[in-house]
């Protein structure tokens, strides 16, 4: 997989907890094992997951059970 491909795939992930604002432990770990995948994270990746950790920090995601 290329490195676009494992971004797109990271953004797409992270949109889809944006959509249903809620997000699983499950598809959080999936997340950050799509951000570790290639072992580094780029400035565009590190972007993505910091606005979605702040969403996360201040509700606007919520984490639930699953």
């Amino acid at each position: 997989m290329t490195k676009h491909q494992a971004g797109k795939r990271l953004l797409d992930k992270v949109k889809h907890a944006m959509d249903d604002m809620e997000i699983t432990t499950t598809e959080y770990r999936e997340i950050m094992d799509l951000a570790h995948e290639d072992g580094t994270i780029d400035s565009s990746e590190r972007a993505i997951l910091a606005q979605f950790n702040q969403m996360i920090g201040d509700g606007t995601i919520k984490r639930v059970p699953g």
